[in-house]
């Protein structure tokens, strides 16, 4: 089984949202029984809580579950559990390379890594920006390419 961890900040906003979009992808191609997938804040704040209602918009406007989300943070466990830790922006990548330390664990890389010639590097937060529009279209396009990679690199 091979397991994928989309980390944000707060883990209501856009990891959830990658995390109902990637699952989405698994089901249609038939793999949801071959990779498992999560979603993690680098920080506790919204620990227990659904996603945020912008997220739950889009996803419902797509007609996206966003069903039994909840809010966790990320543990170091986490790290030597999951095979791909893909962050949403530089600053969770680094975050999470701090807390990997010296020990053993999966591939870290953002979302948007996979996106060749992209529009931007990093997933904005729409927390912040509130265009939850652009961000699902961002993350959708990384959840396609990063499936692509998994698929190639593990032979799925």
């Amino acid at each position: 089984m091979v397991k994928v961890l989309f980390v944000c900040l707060g883990n209501i906003c856009r990891s959830p949202m990658a995390e109902a979009i990637f699952k989405e992808k698994l089901k249609g191609d038939g793999l949801e029984n071959q990779i498992e997938v999560d979603s993690a804040g680098t920080g506790d704040w919204h620990e227990g809580n659904p996603p945020h209602e912008g997220t739950q918009g889009i996803l419902k406007e797509k007609n996206i579950s966003s069903e039994g989300l909840r809010a966790r943070q990320v543990k170091e466990e986490d790290l030597e559990m999951y095979d791909y830790i893909i962050g949403m922006d530089a600053e969770n990548v680094g975050n999470l390379t701090r807390m990997k330390g010296l020990k053993k664990s999966g591939e870290i890389a953002r979302l948007l890594d996979f996106v060749e010639d992209g529009k931007e590097d990093d997933v904005p937060d729409p927390y912040f920006t509130g265009n939850f529009d652009y961000v699902y279209e961002l993350v959708d396009e990384g959840c396609e390419r990063l499936l692509a990679h998994i698929r190639e690199k593990e032979g799925l």
